[in-house]
């Protein structure tokens, strides 16, 4: 109710000023709300969440405001993607709203504060959600070089995070999709593989690996990517990115923007991907579904589909915060 009167509001104003105005609001009186999450709880990666509806990454790129976060009803929390190194981003504007078809464009190009301005706001505190870290690699990294900071970043939140999460399929970072390929990946999966084990040994403590894929991956790569996860023991699939594609948007005067289409323009090549992947891995390797999400009527297909948990970002923007109830009452 009190987001239907604020949402025109916000929608007055440029989308990535309305992010940050909508976010420190609620960092700033979360401790007036009561905590609504509904609790359902449900066991995968060998960890406990609360209930499977989580955040996306993207939208509390340094954990700058987990506590009015967790007041909203999520089982889980991914924050990031984080680098190694601040990074700006791309200029402004690069969060475009296609209102029409509840999506959104964006280009941010990992801005962030760097691993360890994150690490910092994560702190050591108690929490009752789920916590992923996303990583991701800087800007100025080449992507043949791409493998350090991913072990980086990856050793830094180790003892942080309740679970990693790899990101290799924001269209906002030049090549970094390349990573996707078959050999590369391979290259990847190993040496990340190779320093879990390490830290595992070193902290005594596992801690879960989850690969985010694009939804604009060839339908042909699919087995032999889903082999690579099954080899090299991912304990997750976050399915999927933002697309390049507009073709669900072609008629809109901003379809021409560059970066990613999130959103219900996503919707269908989201659950698409979703199920080319759960007919290869089963239920070998849990599914996290996202994109195109709004609803909890979509929230059940992606279910039916085959997911474990689902994470929301767009929808929660044109939806408003009530859908995190919405759909976990749904379940």
């Amino acid at each position: 109710m009190l987001y239907s009167l604020v949402k025109p509001l916000l929608f007055a104003v440029d989308p990535e000023l309305a992010h940050d105005i909508s976010l420190e609001m609620l960092q700033q009186f979360h401790r007036l709300l009561p905590n609504k999450r509904i609790d359902k709880p449900v066991r995968v990666m060998g960890l406990d969440f609360p209930n499977p509806v989580g955040l996306a990454a993207g939208l509390d790129k340094n954990a700058d405001y987990l506590g009015g976060l967790s007041r909203l009803g999520f089982g889980f929390i991914e924050v990031g993607s984080v680098t190694p190194k601040p990074q700006p981003g791309n200029p402004q504007p690069r969060i475009f709203r296609l209102s029409r078809h509840h999506s959104l464009i964006n280009r941010m190009g990992f801005n962030n504060n760097g691993v360890d301005y994150l690490l910092q706001r994560v702190g050591d505190s108690k929490r009752d959600f789920v916590l992923g870290i996303n990583i991701g690699k800087n800007l100025g990294t080449p992507v043949e070089n791409a493998l350090s900071d991913y072990l980086l970043g990856f050793e830094k939140v180790y003892s942080s995070a309740d679970y990693i999460a790899i990101n290799i399929s924001s269209p906002n970072t030049p090549g970094l999709r390349d990573l996707q390929a078959e050999d590369a990946l391979e290259i990847l999966l190993a040496g990340i593989g190779e320093l879990r084990r390490k830290l595992e040994d070193e902290h005594q403590c596992y801690r879960p690996l989850a690969l985010k894929l694009s939804p604009d991956l060839d339908p042909t790569a699919i087995p032999a990517l889903a082999g690579l996860l099954q080899r090299h023991a991912i304990d997750a699939l976050i399915a999927t990115n933002t697309t390049v594609s507009r073709d669900a948007v072609k008629d809109h005067r901003l379809a021409a923007e560059t970066g990613g289409l999130s959103g219900v323009a996503l919707r269908d090549l989201s659950r698409k991907i979703l199920r080319e992947f759960h007919r290869e891995l089963g239920d070998d390797i849990p599914i996290i579904s996202v994109g195109g999400i709004d609803s909890a009527e979509e929230a059940g297909i992606r279910f039916e589909l085959g997911a474990k948990l689902i994470q929301l970002y767009t929808g929660l923007i044109f939806r408003g915060p009530g859908l995190v109830n919405n759909i976990t009452r749904s379940l």
